[in-house]
């Protein structure tokens, strides 16, 4: 066992894969052990450097992708917004302004587009005393 990879072990191999050993994995532990036996005590830091470079890459790579994912979501304006309470507040009362606004003008175009089809069917039997009978009730509260 090495002190650059704890796991890399003939017996901690074989009992992650179910006894079963690749015939790759099986030379590359055969090349380990030669080195491990060639080795003195002070060459013992370098003992894997190509794999402790690999691994270092592994870890560049996943780290890179980590930091490109959070700049996608923005992860820094909504810890910003989160912990600046004053710009919270202000966001969400912009929006609420926004939204009662435009839901009053939407009601407002609407109604206001309704009645102006409506005119046009002023003439027709049934509905023209509908629209008397409500033009009637809109004079009443006026007075």
């Amino acid at each position: 066992m090495s002190k650059a990879n704890p796991y890399n072990s003939r017996s901690s191999l074989s009992t992650r894969s179910g006894g079963h050993s690749r015939p790759h994995e099986e030379k590359r532990e055969e090349s380990a052990s030669t080195k491990e036996r060639h080795s003195s005590a002070a060459d013992d830091v370098q003992e894997h450097p190509f794999e402790l470079r690999h691994e270092v890459k592994k870890l560049n790579t996943r780290l890179d992708k980590i930091a490109a994912t959070l700049e996608k979501s923005e992860m820094k304006d909504m810890i910003d917004n989160y912990m600046n309470p004053k710009k919270r507040i202000i966001a969400n009362l912009t929006a609420g302004l926004s939204r009662g606004l435009g839901l009053t003008l939407g009601t407002a175009l609407v109604l206001g587009l309704l009645g102006y089809i409506l005119s046009f069917f002023v003439n027709v039997p049934m509905i023209g005393d509908f629209i008397s009978d409500l033009q009637g009730y809109i004079d009443q509260s006026k007075s």
